[in-house]
């Protein structure tokens, strides 16, 4: 399965290194579904919206949280799996002790794009396939997207 490459290539390294941190959803028979990971990472004022930057205060960036992965086995796609594991993500970065702005990701192409924006997330500026969404804005599609609602 494609799917686990990282998992067995990379993931423990990048975990080990305290990189990113990796959480996956397994099946009853231990098999992986999906995973994805998180990352310290920020986000330079300017890249953000004017209506945005206004709001936030006059450093030079902010800090935030970077989904570097996200992935779904083939055969689970459409099921709403990708969605539950974005708002288990949202949840881990709001409840940190260690506060950020933003949840960030690299969409990987036009589908990965069109899935971030239908839960809100918005284009970084002059980044191409960077969006991000606010986390104070986030709460709402935590509690909509649990697993099993």
């Amino acid at each position: 399965m494609p799917l686990d490459r990282y998992i067995r290539e990379q993931a423990s390294q990048d975990i080990r290194r305290r990189v990113s941190a990796c959480f996956m959803a397994l099946n009853s028979h231990r098999q992986l579904l999906a995973y994805y990971t998180l990352a310290s990472a920020s986000v330079l004022l300017d890249q953000l919206p004017s209506a945005i930057q206004k709001k936030l205060p006059r450093y030079a960036a902010v800090p935030a949280v970077r989904m570097g992965r996200l992935a779904v086995d083939k055969s689970h796609r459409q099921k709403g799996l990708g969605s539950a594991l974005l708002a288990d993500a949202l949840t881990r970065a709001c409840r940190s002790e260690i506060t950020a702005f933003a949840l960030i990701v690299d969409a990987k192409n036009h589908e990965a794009i069109q899935f971030y924006r239908h839960h809100g997330f918005m284009s970084l500026s002059h980044q191409g396939q960077s969006l991000f969404l606010p986390l104070a804005s986030a709460s709402g599609l935590v509690h909509s997207k649990r697993v099993g609602s």
